[in-house]
């Protein structure tokens, strides 16, 4: 939804009906996970995506055909279906998709949901997509903030509204997004009744410290990658808004003065890209950041610089678990040069760190392709490459 929502916006305060069609689910090698949507408006047009290409068609005529009924449905493509080769979903993989109409009668609480994610607000959505014990229900939802919750589930839904208030603010305090199951009053033990429920978490922070030219290029690609950047230097002729326009903020402080005003925003999610290269820059902040709870801190600059760097931090008291922590040089070794290779180098190393990848190519490699969760809870994705 963060991806088409721009579109589903404009739509939603025009009154005019449209489709979402969302991954609810998935198995082995799915193209996209849960959550991805794609938009379908009552002319035609088309926002998103549900798998990169391979069932986009069949899921469009669904689509329209929910805006015409007025009813929403679950369907599933994969490679056991009768329909699964002429719907072009071939890799191996099954895909569960919940296709509804949506405008300001069905989804009241829409322009809230769509309102708290541009604030980086917390918010999840409980939508009913499977009961067989009650049709009506299905598409019914509940929008649930960490404080309160909003949305009618029909008769008799009063215990599942309580179940789910909980289980869901529960996933939203992990940022997850994927099905439960109760029975069909609302018991936790049971499993005829399916909810999806789609966190939107705020969006993981990425801090880079040095107003240098690789920096907007990792600032740029961080930007597009979804996460919260902050540009940070010392020097106001290097740190302006002008030279990093993708940038949500940029602060002229000293680096470790300001990641220790900021220190307690910190988490798991949080990437530090460390690009000064400069023992007076990266040295106080770097200490700073490993103290912190940062999946992932990067620093730029040769093995030599590595090598005098690491003493330094040694010197400045910073013990080795700490210091074992530390991705330096930055990025993976693509033989990256210019500044948006060395982008796409940190970048690569970030997603390598967050689903435990080998970082070797696909081709020299056997088994599956996707892994189905982060070996740690560490951030979603990142940047770059050395430079001495």
């Amino acid at each position: 939804m963060r991806d088409v929502r721009a579109s589903v916006s404009e739509l939603y305060a025009s009154g005019e009906t449209f489709a979402v069609a969302t991954v609810i689910d998935t198995f082995k090698s799915a193209p996209r996970d849960a959550g991805a949507a794609m938009l379908v408006s009552a002319s035609g047009e088309v926002a998103g995506s549900v798998s990169g290409g391979c069932v986009e068609g069949a899921v469009y005529e669904e689509a329209l055909e929910a805006i015409r009924t007025g009813v929403p449905v679950r369907r599933t493509y994969g490679v056991n279906d009768d329909d699964a080769f002429s719907v072009g979903l071939t890799c191996g993989g099954t895909l569960h998709v919940f296709v509804e109409p949506v405008n300001r009668a069905t989804y009241p609480q829409l322009g809230a949901v769509i309102g708290a994610v541009d604030e980086h607000q917390p918010v999840a959505v409980a939508t009913v997509v499977a009961d067989p014990s009650d049709a009506s229900r299905v598409g019914r939802r509940r929008v649930v903030w960490p404080g309160n919750a909003e949305g009618d589930l029909g008769e008799g839904g009063e215990r599942l509204a309580a179940a789910l208030d909980d289980d869901v603010r529960g996933m939203l305090a992990q940022g997850s997004t994927g099905l439960l199951h109760y029975g069909v009053d609302g018991q936790r033990r049971g499993d005829e009744l399916e909810v999806f429920v789609q966190s939107f978490a705020p969006a993981p922070r990425m801090l880079v410290f040095g107003a240098i030219d690789f920096a907007a290029a990792v600032a740029d690609l961080g930007s597009y990658l979804g996460y919260r950047v902050t540009v940070c230097d010392a020097r106001p002729v290097f740190a302006t808004a002008k030279r990093f326009p993708t940038a949500e903020e940029v602060v002229v402080k000293w680096p470790h003065v300001y990641l220790d005003e900021i220190a307690d925003e910190i988490d798991q999610r949080t990437a530090i890209c460390v690009l000064t290269h400069d023992p007076k820059f990266d040295v106080p902040v770097l200490k700073r950041a490993l103290s912190t709870e940062a999946g992932y801190i990067g620093a730029m600059g040769s093995r030599r610089t590595h090598e005098d760097r690491v003493e330094r931090l040694r010197e400045a008291g910073v013990e080795e678990e700490a210091l074992a922590r530390l991705h330096s040089p930055i990025g993976l070794d693509l033989g990256a040069r210019t500044p948006e290779e060395t982008a796409v180098s940190i970048a690569a190393e970030l997603v390598r760190t967050r689903w435990g990848g080998s970082g070797r190519g696909l081709s020299e490699t056997s088994g599956r392709i996707h892994r189905d969760t982060p070996p740690t809870p560490l951030v979603p994705a990142g940047f770059g490459q050395s430079k001495g």
